[in-house]
């Protein structure tokens, strides 16, 4: 203990001087001993080390380590959640090279039913009153639509679920198909304003649960069938569908597979029928992870085994299963927004949602968000919605007009 902190030739004088070669971290380093370094002038974030043990989470900096040490309680940390982030990127740049697993090679067993139904277990059921207390009250989970950049969290989320089936052109009377449906916000929009006939998937019990008691409470029962049930087992003697909406899912399919998960779409779609598939996207052109470690820490504690396409590769895999592309939205500032909502609304609820958790699980999601905010920021990530029909000849497999213009009438 004494060289680690007082001998000149200790890890701990090499480390911070290492440091201080970075100027303007706005850091406060407390060691056990009650002694601090400022990295920078007036410090907003505060990291207090429960022993000399805690070292190793900063040797190299990378945000998984940054993040590990945190949310296993080997460092405290004081500061707003979006402070703690830009500062943790900052450090880890002194230390870590910018890029992420870029040409890793992709592994097929990483995704089979029981792995992908065990991962959305492990994000989607914490609890539904843990997500109530940071999402917006319709409890949509995925990337929020800002046409003003003025509107709150709220309105966002329902003018991305009417951007959406708008879209899609959803008539009264036609059959949509909801994958990954969440707590039924998308179902239950499609079948009150748009007059749909709607089945919505998801392998979450308590995403289940909760949204048929939602469209039972609605008076929706006759038009909106809510089924927990893996897409892949939907048969086509069902009957096909007019319009399919994938919603912040495929991320959860696996590179490999997606191919095949688009090949089941098209399946299930009527000739003439339109899918809109909206979903996080890698901006590494060869699919790679997020830099600076952010990739391994989200892997590891929030989305086992996800993985992120670059936008070509997933325009590339509908083509291969027989879809063509007609418009392709980039949304990247939009989840920035919501996720940075998102992560206001924890910082604000952080009593009750450590009533509801463990300890663990309230840092690793408080990083989580803002942590993906930042990303978004940066451009380490994006997010796209391609609206896309069968491939072929004949005109009437496009149904939409000549002109944009109808998605935003």
């Amino acid at each position: 203990m004494t060289n680690l902190v007082d001998s000149d030739r200790g890890v701990l004088p090499r480390f911070l001087a290492g440091l201080r070669l970075q100027n303007g971290i706005p850091l406060r380093l407390t060691l056990w001993n009650g002694l601090h370094h400022d990295l920078g002038q007036e410090p907003q974030v505060t990291v207090r080390l429960n022993g000399p043990g805690a070292l190793r989470y900063f040797l190299p900096p990378s945000l998984d380590n940054l993040a590990e040490g945190y949310v296993n309680g080997h460092f405290d940390v004081q500061g707003s959640a979006k402070d703690i982030v830009e500062v943790a990127s900052r450090l880890a740049h002194t230390g870590v090279p910018m890029r992420g697993r870029f040409g890793r090679m992709f592994n097929a067993g990483r995704h089979d039913r029981a792995k992908d139904a065990q991962a959305i277990k492990h994000h989607y059921d914490v609890s539904n009153d843990f997500y109530r207390l940071w999402l917006d009250p319709d409890l949509v989970y995925s990337c929020a639509y800002f046409p003003s950049a003025t509107e709150t969290l709220e309105q966002a989320q329902v003018a991305k679920l009417d951007h959406i089936l708008t879209k899609l052109m959803l008539q009264p009377g036609e059959r949509l198909l909801d994958i990954g449906c969440g707590w039924g916000a998308l179902a239950i929009r499609a079948a009150q304003k748009f007059g749909a006939h709607v089945v919505g998937v998801t392998l979450s019990n308590n995403q289940c649960e909760l949204a048929r008691e939602r469209i039972a409470q609605a008076g929706l029962c006759a038009q909106v069938e809510i089924r927990l049930q893996d897409y892949r087992d939907i048969d086509v003697s069902d009957g096909l569908f007019d319009k399919i909406t994938s919603i912040g899912m495929f991320e959860h399919v696996g590179l490999n597979h997606l191919p095949a998960y688009f090949a089941k779409i098209n399946a299930l779609l009527k000739p003439s029928g339109l899918v809109l598939n909206h979903g996080i996207t890698s901006t590494d052109p060869d699919s790679g992870g997020s830099p600076l470690g952010a990739a391994s820490f989200i892997e590891k504690y929030v989305f086992p085994n996800g993985e992120l396409p670059h936008i070509s590769l997933a325009l590339k895999s509908m083509q291969t299963a027989g879809l063509e592309a007609l418009d392709v939205e980039c949304l990247r500032r939009h989840y920035a927004r919501t996720l940075l909502h998102w992560s206001e609304n924890y910082e604000d609820q952080g009593r009750e949602i450590r009533n509801l958790v463990d300890d663990t699980t309230y840092r690793v999601w408080r990083i989580y968000l803002a942590g993906c905010a930042h990303a978004f920021n940066q451009n380490w990530v994006s997010l796209h919605q391609v609206l896309a029909c069968k491939a072929g000849a004949d005109e009437q497999l496009n149904p939409t007009p000549w002109s944009r213009a109808y998605m935003y009438a």
